[in-house]
């Protein structure tokens, strides 16, 4: 079986466990009910006879066996609004009839029943009122999800548009202005071609300089999108190539499997990056440590320092933007960072079919 969660595909005609021990215990009661209410008749005509008084024991008996069976009728309804109006529903079947019933079996005359089912009715109704009206849990549920994705959406689509703005922003500063002092560079090489050699190489060393800053400029601006190496090495590769790459002292441990999402390996890639840029901007840390751990459908990334501590996510736009991005796969980003350190970041990230429910 695979580590992704998977919807349960169960028959809804086959009985559940807990409707099987209802009916169960329903049984069980109604031959216990027989049997009492057997005993009862013969202890009676034993007795002597007289006064049919076991007609109230076998009132009671049905009563009990009444209770029990509205019972585990109630119990299979799905908890919350449903349950609670199945019990309103079970409690008014279990008082009219026993009205009824005592009033029948104390010798009938005026009908006092009337009122008290009148008065059990009304309170029924109200009842009914306050319960439909009441928030059910699973509709809170979806309530608190409708605005969560909400707002993500909102933090998605602001932070695309930051980040298509920072895009274009470096393509027209950096590549973009280097391909012009190229061109330019080029065509004043074509006019000094054959009037001053010398000057005409050394356009072209320029040119030539010009040209590969721009394939810099290009390759940093698609890293930022996109590094190739989650591409070529996959989340845990790439991420021992960044520790390489800075100046703190980074050791990293754990693996991520191989199917991860794209998606899911750029936010975690772009999310443990930016921890650790803080790291050696802010901690004054020493060393530094990436863990990776992988249970089920949850991948959860953990980054140390050995820092001052006392990081704020309210302080600064790298933290909160972390969590934006996370907030956008159902992620999570939990900060333990006292004054004095150590700083203990963790990311997590659901992913498969079942994150969304």
């Amino acid at each position: 079986m695979s580590g992704t969660a998977r919807r349960s595909t169960a028959d809804p005609r086959v009985p559940t466990a807990p409707a099987v021990a209802a009916v169960s215990v329903v049984a069980v009661v109604a031959v216990v009910a027989a049997v009492v209410c057997a005993a009862v008749a013969i202890a009676w005509a034993v007795a002597g006879g007289g006064y049919f008084w076991p007609r109230w024991v076998w009132f009671g008996v049905a009563t009990t066996a009444a209770a029990a069976f509205l019972l585990g009728w109630t119990r299979r309804h799905p908890p919350g609004r449903r349950r609670r109006l199945a019990a309103g529903r079970a409690v008014l079947a279990l008082i009219v009839p026993v009205d009824v019933t005592v009033w029948a079996l104390s010798g009938g005359g005026y009908f006092w029943p009337l009122w008290s089912i009148t008065a059990w009715s009304i309170l029924f109704g109200g009842y009914v009122w306050v319960v439909s009206r009441l928030p059910d849990r699973r509709e809170q549920e979806l309530t608190t999800r409708v605005a969560v994705l909400a707002h993500t959406r909102r933090a998605v689509l602001d932070g695309q548009a930051a980040e298509l703005a920072r895009v274009e922003r470096d393509l027209h500063d950096g590549a973009q202005a280097r391909m012009v002092s190229l061109a330019l560079s080029l065509g004043m090489a074509e006019d000094l071609v054959r009037a001053d050699p010398e000057a005409t190489a050394r356009l072209l060393r320029e040119a030539r300089s010009t040209a590969v800053s721009a394939l810099d400029d290009l390759r940093t601006v698609m890293h930022s999108i996109h590094p190739a190496v989650l591409a070529d090495r996959g989340l845990a590769g790439a991420l021992r190539a960044l520790a390489l790459d800075l100046a703190l002292p980074v050791t990293v441990d754990g693996d991520a499997p191989a199917q991860l999402p794209a998606a899911v390996q750029s936010a975690a890639y772009f999310a443990t990056a930016e921890c650790l840029a803080n790291a050696v901007k802010h901690s004054q840390a020493t060393a530094g440590g990436i863990s990776l751990r992988h249970d089920g459908a949850v991948l959860r990334i953990v980054v140390t320092d050995d820092g001052i501590g006392g990081a704020d996510p309210a302080a600064g736009l790298g933290l909160r933007g972390v969590r934006r991005r996370l907030e956008t796969f159902d992620g999570r980003l939990d900060l333990d960072s006292p004054p004095g350190g150590p700083t203990v970041i963790t990311i997590t990230v659901p992913h498969g079919p079942g994150r969304l429910q």
